[in-house]
């Protein structure tokens, strides 16, 4: 099993920075999780809201979860409203349906963490959690991970 460790993490949150500043976006913030959910780094960028570590934790954290990325989350809650409400409020709040949480996939093919992004659109929350992730040496899966 691919173990996500805090070099990694670190690597993470910080080419999630970068490639936020190079897009030119909001202040983002960074969560990224270890496959139990439990959070191995965070950061939040001068300007980013005080809400985004909760945004950002619940994206991760909902991929986690439910086993797929948040793109899908997001489309599955759109489709299924009553469903999903009660995820979220079985979660305590913790699942955010929002593009922008992404499944962390070491070369085994095993679930290694999530890194969820909140400060600017979805679609680019998203953008930077895959270069992230890619940067280090997964792969990232920020939608419905094929077997």
């Amino acid at each position: 099993m691919a173990t996500l460790r805090l070099g990694h993490a670190k690597t993470i949150v910080d080419r999630a920075l970068a490639e936020a500043r190079q897009r030119r976006l909001a202040p983002v913030a960074v969560a990224v999780l270890d496959p139990g959910g439990r959070l191995v780094a965070f950061q939040r960028e001068d300007g980013a809201g005080f809400s985004r570590f909760d945004i950002a934790n619940g994206k991760a954290w909902g991929a986690l979860g439910m086993g797929f990325g948040t793109r899908e989350l997001a489309e599955r809650a759109a489709k299924a409203p009553g469903f999903y409400s009660a995820l979220a409020a079985l979660s305590e709040g913790r699942m955010v349906p929002s593009p922008g949480g992404v499944l962390i996939v070491g070369s085994d093919g095993e679930v290694a963490g999530a890194v969820g992004i909140s400060g600017d659109t979805g679609d680019n929350d998203e953008a930077c959690a895959v270069a992230a992730i890619e940067a280090a040496g997964f792969s990232a899966a920020p939608g419905r991970r094929e077997p």
